[in-house]
């Protein structure tokens, strides 16, 4: 793939490759909420009918294996730290968003929200971050294997930023919009140098001149109402989902419920999740959590809240490897059946994505796949993934060619 002047050669394109069909042979296949023993045939993007007539097909063994839909991500920051590897150490855009393609593809996700967090911070979370990375991602969308989207993750408080943003969702350039607001933990930390030290460093200023800018930006908190209500607006008459971040209580979930912000990300509390579940909003928990045994920052348990049926969505959050894994460590522990938790990573965030196309192993939905083997107590390995109907991933060549 040739970059010159930050552009790719159209013609390289993964749309312009011919895509080869596709028969998955001895796997233990989930469909329609249940495993069965019987084969899965993809051609020319999409899973088939078996009879389907396919000639010259690639037949994949999957004896030992599950073969399960391809994992959506909801939200993923874990590209942040491809782009600044370390915080003097920025990488191109266009460089870090193929090392995340990669890296989704060999952690079984096929559809990717990358969350871009755009703040009044500045720094790495200022406006040419969050502009270089969507023009990157422009760039790089026909060459990249995963179906990889822009999630905005806009902080409530960075004011100057709603004309673009507006710009954004009416030219169809984002694909859905969160709503942040670290402020008030800012304010209340703000003179506590061991908890913004991180902050400070992003921000690229000192830190007296980062406390400086936390007053001038929190001096117009009465501005920020009104603002989201604008930016609600535009979003859902451009039809894109939106989501609340970190929830604290129930009336602030019924506020963003009635602007048409549907889905509830990372409730602080059970309380605040137990009003979203009564509103029929998706909830979405992180995968890391799970896989880790509880949260670093405190928030509830998204074991705990699955085993309640509190999460319907896990996200990779700040961890890919964490999604495929933590589906299988709620079914090690008894939490969930697999067929159940994998409905976490799979038809949940489709369907509070309006993703009508994937999420499930049937007949013309698309051919997003991951085989996985499960040899307890090691964590389960991910031998091949599939991505909209192209084997992007095989780690055993032998499983090539055998069978009927």
């Amino acid at each position: 793939m040739n970059i010159e002047a930050g552009k790719l050669t159209a013609s390289q394109g993964m749309a312009s490759r011919p895509m080869r069909p596709i028969t998955i042979t001895g796997g233990k296949v989930l469909s329609k909420g249940a495993f069965a023993s019987t084969s899965v045939r993809v051609a020319h993007g999409l899973i088939v009918n078996e009879t389907e007539d396919i000639s010259d097909a690639l037949t994949i063994n999957a004896q030992g294996l599950y073969v399960l839909p391809g994992i959506i991500d909801i939200h993923g920051d874990g590209f942040e730290r491809l782009v600044t590897p370390r915080p003097a150490a920025p990488v191109d855009p266009l460089i870090a968003l193929l090392e995340a393609d990669r890296q989704f593809i060999a952690n079984g996700i096929t559809t990717a929200y990358h969350s871009v967090t755009w703040s009044w911070e500045g720094g790495t979370r200022g406006t040419e971050a969050a502009v270089s990375i969507l023009e990157a991602l422009e760039v790089l969308r026909p060459h990249l294997v995963v179906d990889t989207r822009y999630h905005l993750r806009h902080e409530t408080f960075n004011l100057d930023a709603e004309a673009l943003i507006l710009d954004w969702i009416a030219n169809g350039r984002i694909d859905c919009l969160a709503f942040n607001d670290h402020m008030a933990g800012t304010i209340k930390q703000r003179h506590r140098p061991d908890k913004m030290a991180g902050m400070v460093t992003r921000s690229g200023l000192s830190e007296a001149a980062f406390l400086v800018l936390i007053e001038q930006v929190y001096a117009r908190a009465d501005e920020v109402p009104a603002s989201i209500q604008r930016l609600a607006a535009a979003a859902h008459r451009a039809g894109l989902p939106m989501l609340s971040h970190d929830d604290m209580t129930p009336q602030m979930r019924a506020w963003y419920r009635d602007l048409g912000c549907s889905i509830a990300e990372f409730p602080i509390n059970e309380e605040t999740a137990r009003s979203a579940a009564a509103g029929g909003d998706p909830i979405v928990f992180g995968a890391p959590n799970v896989v880790r045994g509880g949260s670093h920052t405190g928030c509830p348990s998204a074991a705990e809240m699955s085993a309640r049926g509190l999460c319907t969505i896990l996200a990779s959050d700040y961890y890919y490897p964490a999604l495929p894994l933590a589906p299988f460590r709620l079914a090690a522990e008894k939490i969930l059946s697999l067929n159940e938790a994998w409905t976490l990573v799979s038809s949940g965030p489709a369907a509070a994505l309006g993703l009508i196309d994937r999420g499930c192993i049937e007949a013309g939905f698309r051919g997003d796949l991951v085989l996985i083997e499960d040899r307890s107590p090691l964590p389960p390995r991910i031998v091949g993934t599939i991505a909209g109907g192209r084997l992007a991933h095989l780690s055993d060549a032998g499983r090539i060619g055998i069978g009927s």
